[in-house]
């Protein structure tokens, strides 16, 4: 059982389950775990680590619509390395302070394998859900994708200061904000466009036509790619991008573009049923805990 499936199979006894946080009384509430062997590659600093663990926590309350507010983590490790667990604590402040929200501490634990388990808290009235796309909406992406898959190819050509600097991204919280006053739908990229389409379709119970050419792929890539078809797997498909995949009704998207902080970039539109690609199919393909 991969960890969609896991999910799946938790939905049916919880209610709430389903979008990218909690709302519990206008609180927003989301937790995240990410370990060395599949988050973090060879070359990734502490400071990275620290930082990417809490962005994507964060970046789960920008999905929601909602203003982030704070966040915790716990730290495990080994052993304790003081200079480490500084940086690490450093690039967690720092993410926190990039959208305004307050990182405030959290717990230590040793452990056979360097892992972290990230919280992050955010409040909305307003919450956008997965579910409430409809035929006709925009589809939108904001900033660019791919930059992670080429941050991990860059890793492993030694190029460990510029992977950390495309590790270390922004989490749309501002952008999440902005567009909350048009979103029918939204959520995060960090499945992946391809995977993030075909789970905002089940939730809405509806498709999707994305025009290639349109979805935004990052200039590292173009760096790291080797021909047009990887550079379209790690735009489409690799994930852990972090952006934010928005659907939002037509008459209302030049205004969504207007006001966003982000570059947004409408790729397709909603439409019945089926998701495609240039009108093949566009298969759910992304980054899922548990694959083989």
């Amino acid at each position: 059982m991969d960890e969609r499936e896991a999910l799946t199979m938790l939905a049916a006894d919880l209610d709430d389950a389903g979008d990218d946080a909690a709302i519990v009384d206008g609180l927003v509430v989301t937790t995240d775990m990410l370990h060395e062997r599949t988050d973090f590659p060879d070359g990734t600093t502490r400071y990275t680590a620290g930082w990417r663990a809490v962005g994507a926590s964060l970046s789960d309350v920008a999905a929601m619509g909602a203003r982030a507010t704070a966040a915790v983590a716990v730290y495990a490790a080994p052993e304790f390395d003081r200079e480490e667990l500084r940086a690490f604590v450093a690039g967690a402040s720092d993410v926190c302070d990039a959208v305004d929200a307050a990182y405030v501490g959290g717990d230590l634990d040793g452990h056979d394998e360097f892992t972290v388990a990230t919280t992050a808290l955010g409040e909305t009235d307003d919450p956008i859900p997965r579910s409430g796309a409809e035929s006709g909406d925009a589809v939108c992406v904001t900033g660019t994708l791919g930059r992670s898959a080429a941050a991990l190819e860059l890793f492993d050509a030694g190029e460990h200061e510029r992977a950390n600097d495309l590790f270390r991204f922004e989490p749309r919280v501002a952008a999440g904000r902005a567009l909350a006053a048009d979103a029918t739908a939204m959520m995060d990229s960090s499945d992946g466009l391809a995977r993030s389409l075909h789970q905002l379709a089940e939730a809405s119970a509806c498709g999707f036509e994305i025009e290639g050419d349109a979805v935004p792929i990052d200039d590292a890539v173009d760096e790291v790619s080797d021909d047009d078809a990887e550079r379209r797997e790690m735009g489409l498909s690799f994930g852990e991008d972090f952006e934010l995949v928005v659907t939002v009704p037509d008459d209302r998207l030049d205004a969504a573009v207007e006001r966003c902080p982000t570059p947004l970039t409408r790729v397709g539109t909603v439409v019945d049923s089926g998701v495609e690609i240039d009108g093949e199919p566009l298969p759910d393909r992304g980054f899922t805990h548990g694959d083989d």
